[in-house]
């Protein structure tokens, strides 16, 4: 079975920084496509960046310039450094990576649990 566990969530003034993990475990035979999604009370969840395996990566226009997607594929994790952080930045963050469980069988989605993230003004 798979297992997307986020870290690194928690409360932070405006303008500062939070790192946040995902590590994928269990039953993992290659991964493909991995992303960072946020959600408000209400509201759909949003994209916030996504990185190819080769390493390739995109970002909501929100977060572009403060926000950094990277991974690291010997360890099946992937980060989201975060900076200059605001108010409405706040929501849940959840990890979420497109992979094969084993080797013969198609990709699926799977989905962290989410971490918190608050912003204070």
């Amino acid at each position: 079975q798979v297992q997307l566990v986020e870290s690194g969530g928690g409360l932070v003034d405006a303008g500062g920084s939070l790192r946040l993990s995902c590590a994928a475990s269990g039953r993992v035979f290659k991964i493909n496509a991995m992303g960072w999604y946020r959600q408000v009370p209400g509201k759909q969840r949003e994209l916030v960046a996504g990185i190819t395996s080769g390493g390739i990566t995109n970002y909501a226009d929100s977060v572009k310039e403060r926000f950094t997607i990277s991974r690291d594929n010997a360890k099946n994790t992937v980060y989201l450094q975060m900076h200059s952080l605001k108010p409405e930045d706040t929501a849940i963050y959840y990890c979420n990576a497109n992979l094969y469980p084993t080797a013969g069988w198609g990709p699926s989605i799977y989905w962290g649990q989410g971490t918190q993230v608050t912003v204070s003004s």
